[in-house]
């Protein structure tokens, strides 16, 4: 292959990259009949600039089976390639790799390495790759001071940031990114007066970082402050700046005081259209958000997640995995965040056939041992009611942590498997992981569904007497509605009656006494405990609708027909029943009274069959 031709090659593959069309530019590479190391190198860059942190690392093994030296660069988008998929095992072998090559001396390679170390939260490492440069440039100090930073040691940190040239204009707002990451907002805002005091003049990345730690920390009167401060100081119209402000206030619930500041702004980059994006869907106008998604000249992965994500907390879990396979069709590397949203979509869908879809994507993309993942397919699997597949995801887990075991508490709770549900209690003890409000609310709603009495009342006691754990709505709820399904009315009543003085709400409560009122036909408590929840909720049609069942379920018919009456007279309706059934990866849903399903009289002549032969038993045949 001749030089001009393999100029041309690599360029055509470097130009892919870029472009995101990285598979294109991989089938191109594998094509070539001769690759030298720069090919190589525009490769590797490439995988790295998208994220596709394994594969940049699997074509370096590849690179070196094949004989051809790594160069510089080479070594600088691998090591970054590990910074970015924070793996450390083969950020060491690279960096022993690197010796035997005799790159120790360069400074480019040098602070690749350190930055890996920091990402990889070695610190440690990171200072005796520091101390083998022997002139350190500003990359090599700030990168270092991100390795403290970043690993949440922050006095160290500091130390570095006071003995830093002061030519470097960076640190001070690393060490500001540094201290919101961890919630430290007052530290953020003693830093920046120590700046002002020290006359070292803010920029727009200052007044971002500190913004985003107002953000974080939902700190609504200090982001005022510093948002004031930044109009003072002239940088009211810098793009980072305003950004980080718009994303200040839509998250903290300010929508009009984020449209605001859209409106002046001429120049919109990548990051100020993905808060546009999640704004809207914050808003719940999915529309909008599609609107400005289209719009946006360039998308990355923070733009398709968005998407996805805004259309499964607004319940349009089709939509959510219909962007989710266009990314994939567009070469994107999805993250773990995207994996979550499309999990969240698939368990508000309940289709078990499209999560497995997902989960077959977390596997290619080795995301499967993530813990956040891993939760949401443990949680997706028991929604689409395959506890078995939950069970497999969380047994996968490599780190389990407190949100994973809640995850196979609900799920064993949710299916009925009272035994498995309450061992696995005792191993996540027994693994010395301290339970939570979360924790307790599974065991409760698991002894409630399964008639363990005497065991949620443990639960319930060593809540508070084991854990200093508050009881809260949910918890007494779940007692009282526990209590009711046993027939201990008595006991659920005072259990509601004295918990209604410091919980936020005893509707749930009276609600759950109501409908065991109904069970029991107890209908002197019942018309009592109504009468409560009409005080207490009158515009809502559940305690009508409770009470009335309550009368027929006793047979007063006339008394029931009254509460329906003056339910129609304060202009309450009762939300139909629905339930659904999924077909060919299809969700089927039946509503209470329609006639509407195309299937409807295929349906009546079905059940009818079932109903007599449930009637006449004596009518049915068994075959030996």
């Amino acid at each position: 292959m001749c030089s001009k031709l393999l100029f041309q090659t690599t360029s055509q593959i470097t130009f892919l990259a870029r472009s995101g069309c990285i598979g294109q530019a991989r089938k191109l590479f594998d094509e070539m009949p001769q690759r030298d190391t720069i090919a190589w190198n525009a490769m590797l860059s490439g995988y790295n600039q998208l994220g596709f942190h394994n594969e940049a690392l699997s074509l370096f093994h590849h690179m070196r089976k094949t004989g051809v030296g790594p160069d510089h660069f080479s070594f600088t988008a691998t090591l970054s390639s590990c910074a970015g998929a924070c793996d450390l095992g083969n950020g060491i072998k690279i960096h022993t790799l690197m010796v035997v090559f005799g790159y120790q001396s360069s400074l480019p390679v040098n602070n690749a390495l350190i930055d890996m170390y920091g990402k990889c939260l070695n610190p440690s490492s990171a200072v005796k790759a520091f101390e083998e440069i022997n002139y350190p440039n500003g990359v090599s100090w700030c990168s270092l001071l991100f390795a403290h930073a970043n690993s949440g040691q922050f006095n160290v940190a500091r130390e570095v940031f006071d003995v830093m040239p002061k030519t470097v204009n960076i640190p001070g707002n690393m060490l500001i990114v540094g201290y919101a990451q961890c919630g430290e907002i007052e530290m953020c805002l003693d830093l920046f007066r120590e700046m002002l005091e020290n006359s070292c003049q803010p920029d727009q990345w200052t007044f971002s970082a500190l913004v985003s730690a107002c953000t974080e920390s939902s700190e609504f009167s200090y982001g005022c402050m510093i948002h004031a401060f930044v109009i003072k100081s002239g940088w009211s119209s810098a793009v980072e700046a305003r950004n980080s402000i718009f994303s200040f206030y839509a998250k903290l619930g300010c929508k009009a005081d984020a449209m605001k500041l859209l409106e002046p702004m001429e120049i919109l980059n990548l990051v100020s259209w993905n808060a546009i994006i999640d704004a809207y869907m914050k808003e719940g106008d999915t529309h909008k958000a599609l609107t400005a998604f289209q719009r946006a000249p360039e998308k990355n992965l923070v733009s398709w997640t968005s998407m996805i994500t805004g259309y499964a907390t607004n319940g349009r879990g089709d939509e959510a995995l219909s962007f989710f396979a266009d990314m994939l069709r567009n070469y994107l590397r999805p993250d773990d965040f995207t994996f979550g949203a499309a999990l969240h979509a698939c368990s508000n869908l309940a289709v078990l056939g499209h999560g497995r879809m997902v989960h077959g994507s977390i596997i290619q993309y080795g995301f499967n041992g993530y813990a956040y993942v891993a939760n949401g397919l443990v949680n997706m699997y028991a929604k689409c009611g395959d506890v078995d597949g939950s069970s497999r995801a969380f047994n996968e887990i490599y780190h389990k942590d407190l949100i994973s075991w809640n995850a196979m508490l609900f799920a064993f709770g949710l299916h009925g498997k009272a035994n498995q549900a309450l061992q696995l209690y005792e191993d996540m003890v027994s693994y010395g992981v301290i339970p939570d409000k979360v924790t307790f609310l599974g065991l409760l709603m698991t002894c409630s569904h399964s008639g363990l009495i005497e065991k949620g009342r443990l639960y319930f006691e060593s809540m508070l007497s084991l854990y200093g754990l508050p009881h809260g709505t949910d918890h007494v709820a779940c007692m009282v509605d526990m209590l009711g399904r046993g027939g201990y009315l008595a006991e659920a009543k005072d259990l509601a009656i004295k918990y209604s003085k410091t919980v936020d709400s005893k509707t749930v409560s009276f609600e759950a006494l109501l409908r065991a009122c109904t069970t029991y036909r107890d209908v002197g408590m019942g018309e009592c405990v109504g009468r409560a929840l009409k005080s207490l909720e009158p515009q809502q049609e559940i305690s009508y609708v409770l009470q009335s069942n309550l009368y027929c379920a006793n047979g007063q018919w006339q008394e029931a027909e009254m509460v329906r009456k003056l339910m129609a007279d304060q202009g309450l309706k009762k939300i139909p029943g629905c339930s659904w059934i999924e077909i060919r990866n299809e969700v089927i849903a039946f509503v209470a009274g329609s006639l509407s399903h195309p299937y409807m009289e295929e349906l009546h002549r079905i059940i009818q069959f079932l109903e007599f032969e449930m009637r006449n038993p004596c009518f049915i045949s068994f075959e030996s």
